[in-house]
């Protein structure tokens, strides 16, 4: 009898990740299939594959970089989960950054792997929790949630969080974060195009400004 081969942890990561991705993937194309039938609402298939065609490209071209961009930050099981839970840059990012900062470890070690992937998974958890709360809340807190007072704080959730890991990142290597961020003042002020809609692709062209720039500098001895 052929003996069942013992799969290290970073193969079950990558099997379950595999089967994980393609489900979900079958579960959001589903319903707009679901919905077509039974509401009898074809798209007019010519129309259909032009708007494709024209925005396909730029979302393949992106979830690309992606991978190459996140797989070293969060692992390869916190990639998956992120991938599947989504909201990466603005909730499942910072989330395993700091976990994995606090615990002392990377993501490139299998210890930084487990710190990425529990930290996704407890932000997903929690974040579900909150999102059903805010449902049930959602009416008697209203008032309250578009008072104006309140509007300024609001705003600024998003610039407080990144904020606040960008100190801890950048006094590490001032040097380093100088020209990252410069880019992206440059573009979010001169391209009126750019804005929130846009993180998911700035993010990627950020890393890889990043990276490309960090080894020049490490040629030329400034690193």
């Amino acid at each position: 009898m052929r003996e069942k081969k013992t799969l290290t942890y970073m193969e079950s990561v990558h099997r379950d990740g595999r089967r994980w991705g393609i489900i979900i993937g079958l579960v959001l194309l589903a319903f707009p299939a679901v919905l077509m039938v039974l509401f009898n609402a074809m798209p007019e298939w010519s129309s259909f594959g032009k708007g494709l065609l024209a925005t396909a490209p730029m979302y393949w071209a992106v979830g690309i970089v992606e991978i190459f961009t996140y797989v070293p930050m969060l692992g390869a099981g916190g990639t998956y989960l992120s991938f599947i839970t989504g909201n990466i840059s603005n909730l499942k990012l910072p989330c395993a950054l700091d976990a994995m900062e606090r615990a002392g470890v990377k993501a490139t070690d299998e210890e930084g792997e487990v710190i990425s992937t529990i930290a996704i998974a407890v932000s997903s958890i929690v974040t579900t929790v909150i999102v059903i709360i805010g449902v049930i809340c959602i009416v008697p807190l209203t008032p309250i949630l578009e008072a104006d007072v309140l509007k300024p704080a609001f705003d600024q959730i998003l610039p407080a969080l990144f904020g606040g890991l960008g100190v801890v990142f950048v006094s590490k290597n001032v040097k380093l974060a100088i020209a990252p961020i410069i880019l992206m003042l440059v573009l979010f002020i001169f391209v009126p195009a750019l804005n929130a809609g846009t993180v998911g692709i700035m993010v990627p062209v950020g890393v890889l400004f990043s990276i490309g720039v960090a080894r020049v500098m490490y040629k030329k001895g400034m690193l």
